[in-house]
């Protein structure tokens, strides 16, 4: 990915008729990706490794997915 591509994460809640689908989207270094709360759209913002966390909105689960960032001609 070069520098301010995108691409979008998408959680999906487990059990499927769960009343409460929503999760919240969060980078562990936003020097590296940013990521929208809801949406999960991560922008690449420098290389590096980051985590994004996908956390249920009543907080009891979460999923997180690393991302290496390496420059766009590797």
């Amino acid at each position: 990915m070069a520098v301010n591509d995108t691409a979008t994460l998408t959680a999906i809640v487990s059990p499927s008729d769960a009343t409460n689908q929503n999760v919240a989207f969060s980078s562990s270094d936003t020097t590296i990706a940013t990521v929208t709360p809801k949406l999960g759209k991560v922008t690449k913002i420098a290389d590096g490794d980051v985590d994004i966390t996908a956390t249920t909105e009543d907080g009891g689960k979460t999923a997180i997915c690393h991302i290496t960032n390496k420059p766009a001609s590797e």
